[in-house]
């Protein structure tokens, strides 16, 4: 097989291999085992690697395919390799920006003070689909709407880390990253334990330890459970991984009532409380009676004993105007408003289509910008102007026309790439990273978090359900870096 002598970065940022086609620091013990690799032996450890996720049962759900809905996670044996450097600022940093939207949520709907003040404009956070009228003047246990964020961060061609989006919703993907790293730690062991990883398999244990933390007043034996929409949900496999990996309830609204101002969840003994909920089931289906009302998934009363300080949910409903794309864009100065402080990582630059003169830039540019929906995820509702048609570029200027308010557009970044698996030989692969931030007596960013990868050949888009996949994220422990680089 092919190797790292004829690997091409083509110009683009390469994690591995730098521009004079030399190991980066921090590379070389992982460059120099795979080049001592038997002809053949790598692609042999790939298929490997997948009939070991197969075996697990690593796997999602597509929509709307008709060949059957679940998938294995597509995933590469290269990992990514970060240094302690780079490591010690995107976690300033994410610890930061989820300080700061903490912050924003409880402000937005209580005092409103960034909106007096005009540092966000009003009718921008008002107009919303993601705001929510039934959180106003409502604190949550502790002062903590987002709990647990997954913020997506690419590095440009300049070699530094921007913040594409923040996900506080029900971000997925933290079990692909406990798995991958199993699998990287048999597939590559000697070089693993040299390089002195830092580990990621303590995530379930600050999890818990954060739902634990919400625990209502004089509650001294408490039951928590993993809220799932159910098998059919793309993400089931995580709900059911994470709730066995903190040993807690995984449960349907199916299996929950309120009674007697608590809610319960129906055993073969009886009723037993709930106390906490860690819930992957998105606002608009937790309780048919606020929302939406023709939910099955969620559970009927549940706001109620929320607001009442009955039970605590992670995260907390209203959480999703912080991760509305538009809002996005004032991400920096709601940091400078709540901290007093300039980003540690920057946004990419961001044009809001409400906004009459970005809205002309954008019109007469759609050929070069990649264009979002306020409130899409996984890859739908976007334009990626030099990949697309003309049709299309059409189409998008009659949604944005339409509906301002609803899209965003920013400049196509050159996405970093690392080596990945083609065949037989190595290819560059465009990748960003998904840190899982867990807010609780204090806040902890899991060391690395999801790297995805886009798979195709100049594809930018690395959404699993776009045909992207995953490779295990090693970040070196401080000083590791030089001791690989002379290894």
């Amino acid at each position: 097989m092919e190797t790292f002598g004829t690997y091409d970065p083509e110009g683009f940022y390469d994690e591995l291999i730098d521009e004079k086609g030399n190991p980066r620091p921090g590379v070389q013990l992982l460059v120099d085992k795979i080049e001592s690799l038997p002809k053949g032996d790598l692609k042999l450890r790939q298929k490997e690697a997948e009939a070991l996720l197969l075996k697990m049962g690593i796997t999602f759900n597509v929509y709307g395919q008709d060949q059957g809905t679940e998938k294995i996670f597509p995933f590469d044996l290269i990992p990514r390799i970060i240094p302690d450097t780079d490591w010690q600022r995107i976690e300033a940093g994410l610890k930061q920006r989820i300080f700061a939207l903490n912050e924003f949520l409880q402000d937005i709907y209580n005092d409103k003070k960034i909106l007096k003040d005009k540092i966000v404009p009003k009718e921008l956070i008002l107009s919303s689909k993601t705001y929510r009228k039934e959180c106003e003047g409502f604190t949550p246990p502790k002062k903590i709407w987002c709990h647990v964020t997954g913020t997506d961060l690419i590095r440009g061609a300049d070699g530094s880390f921007y913040v594409l989006e923040d996900n506080l919703r029900c971000p997925s993907g933290v079990s692909y990253v406990l798995e991958n790293r199993q699998v990287l730690k048999r597939t590559f062991p000697h070089v693993f334990e040299k390089s002195r990883v830092r580990p990621v398999d303590d995530y379930p244990v600050k999890l818990l330890e954060m739902l634990e933390y919400l625990v209502p007043d004089g509650v001294h034996s408490p039951t928590i459970g993993v809220l799932t929409p159910g098998i059919f949900n793309s993400a089931y496999f995580e709900h059911s991984f994470l709730s066995q990996q903190m040993g807690v309830e995984l449960v349907e609204g199916r299996d929950l009532i309120v009674s007697d101002g608590y809610v319960h969840m129906l055993t073969t003994k009886g009723l037993k409380r709930v106390d906490v909920l860690y819930r992957r089931i998105d606002d608009d289906f937790i309780d048919p009676t606020v929302f939406r009302p023709d939910s099955l998934l969620g559970v009927k009363g549940l706001m109620d004993v929320y607001k009442n300080g009955r039970v605590a949910m992670a995260n907390a409903p209203g959480t999703g105007i912080a991760d509305d794309k538009v809002v996005y864009a004032y991400v920096p100065r709601i940091i400078k408003y709540y901290t007093g402080e300039d980003a540690i990582l920057p946004n990419v630059q961001t044009y809001i289509c409400e906004e009459e003169k970005d809205r002309a830039y954008v019109l007469s540019h759609l050929d070069e910008l990649v264009v979002k929906a306020a409130n899409e995820s996984g890859g739908y509702g976007m334009l990626i102007g030099p990949h697309s048609t003309k049709k299309e570029q059409e189409l998008f200027a009659e949604k944005i026309s339409a509906d301002p308010r609803n899209y965003i557009a920013q400049p196509t970044i050159s996405l970093s790439r690392v080596p990945t698996i083609v065949n037989d030989h190595l290819e560059g692969r465009h990748v960003d990273l998904r840190p899982y931030v867990v807010f609780g007596e204090d806040i902890y960013v899991q060391p690395g978090g999801l790297t995805r990868v886009a798979l195709k050949k100049g594809s930018l888009v690395v959404n699993s359900s776009q045909g992207g996949g995953s490779k295990d994220t090693w970040v070196l422990s401080p000083g590791q870096e030089e001791e690989n680089t002379n290894a």
